[in-house]
């Protein structure tokens, strides 16, 4: 008997298989950053002038960067055993946080002119990567949860 929750397919060819699972959102939703990432480039200079055009994608780059961290951490964790999932996510969000907030502080105090458009680039890139993600769990996964 196992010692996790998780059920594993009687069919170890269906299991080799499937064993990409906890990732296969990752590529319409890093195309999505890769979109915004050129919007907000665009968007960022006109707006903002040149400071804008690097501080705004470099904002989505920045939030897409800290979602991909959580997602490899999360599967990696769930690969081992899914009772690691909530420490290991909480770990992972608790250090990233932190970070972000350790440098978004240390920018401020700076008088960087870049800081509105980089802050508007990470909700920008929360935006896609939230956004994308719906998508794909009421779209595609939908479907092959029904199948």
């Amino acid at each position: 008997m196992s010692t996790t929750s998780a059920r594993t397919p009687a069919d170890p060819a269906a299991a080799a298989s499937d064993r990409n699972w906890r990732l296969r959102h990752l590529p319409p939703i890093l195309i999505a950053a890769a979109v915004m990432t050129a919007g907000a480039a665009v968007l960022g200079g006109l707006f903002a002038g040149g400071v804008g055009a690097y501080a705004a994608p470099l904002g989505v780059l920045v939030a897409t960067a800290s979602y991909l961290v959580s997602t490899l951490a999360i599967a990696w964790a769930d690969k081992l055993d899914p009772k690691l999932v909530m420490p290991f996510g909480m770990g992972v969000y608790v250090a990233k946080l932190s970070v972000l907030g350790g440098l978004m502080l240390v920018v401020a105090t700076t008088g960087w002119a870049g800081l509105k458009p980089l802050s508007v680039g990470i909700v920008a890139g929360v935006l896609a990567w939230t956004a994308t993600q719906i998508w794909w769990i009421v779209t595609v996964h939908a479907r092959r949860f029904r199948r």
